[in-house]
């Protein structure tokens, strides 16, 4: 992805040493500028709400509350920020609770710093990416959420908003879905828009989750699919900016 300016970032974690470290290597990184930082589950969500970041390099655990909380909430806010987690937190439960934030990635603090610069130019580009130590391990696990979320929610749709779902789950925008079903694409933005609300979710990434999880025993949530179930759409004030 060509960009003419640089990656605009924001720096969430509560250990002050590691935000230093962070802006040390991505200020001095090209294509990278670190325009804020923080320490707390508050101050990431007004650092994103004002600043409208390219992406939140985001830890799990904050002194008032949960990184999967600000996540939700800076998503739901600023739909062009993107969440990349970075954190020590290696457990199953976490890292399903990640992502179905619909955070678009999860690493380790373990890794090195040429490897956290290419995880960020990822995620930042629109694509997903989850440490592959932490997808071997989770996948069983998210397989079944997946599929219990699948099993009860597409029930609550029409046959005809169900017809969306693997056109959806394939990345199709709304003008192909349109053109595939012979629909108009206003009426396609109308269904969706039922989906969504019928499903309490707001990211075509979760309705290709949801697909997939309605088909036991797929392999819809291979490592490589799983990465793809979390990319983003393609159409889709007490706290101070801090320089480094």
């Amino acid at each position: 992805m060509n960009r003419s300016r640089p990656i605009r970032l924001v720096l969430v974690d509560d250990h002050e040493v590691v935000r230093i470290g962070l802006c040390a290597v991505l200020d001095l990184t090209p294509g990278m500028k670190v325009v804020g930082q923080g320490g707390r589950m508050e101050e990431a969500k007004q650092l994103c709400y004002r600043l409208k970041p390219d992406l939140v390099l985001l830890d799990i655990r904050l002194p008032d509350g949960s990184g999967v909380d600000a996540a939700r909430m800076i998503l739901s806010n600023c739909p062009k920020t993107r969440v990349l987690f970075l954190t020590s937190f290696a457990d199953d439960h976490t890292v399903i609770e990640a992502v179905l934030s619909g955070a678009q990635g999860y690493i380790l603090k373990d890794i090195a710093s040429d490897a956290l610069i290419r995880a960020i130019r990822t995620v930042a580009s629109g694509e997903a990416l989850i440490d592959p130590r932490l997808t071997k391990h989770t996948q069983e696990w998210l397989r079944k959420v997946y599929s219990e979320l699948g099993q009860s929610k597409r029930s609550l749709l029409t046959p005809q908003e169900q017809r969306l779902l693997p056109l959806v789950a394939k990345g199709l925008t709304n003008k192909e879905i349109a053109h595939d079903l012979r629909l108009s694409e206003k009426t396609i933005k109308n269904y969706l828009a039922n989906v969504y609300s019928k499903l309490n979710i707001g990211r075509r990434s979760q309705i290709a989750a949801i697909y997939a999880g309605s088909f036991k025993g797929s392999d819809a949530l291979s490592p490589s699919r799983l990465t793809e179930l979390i990319k983003p759409d393609r159409e889709r004030t007490t706290s101070h900016v801090h320089s480094c």
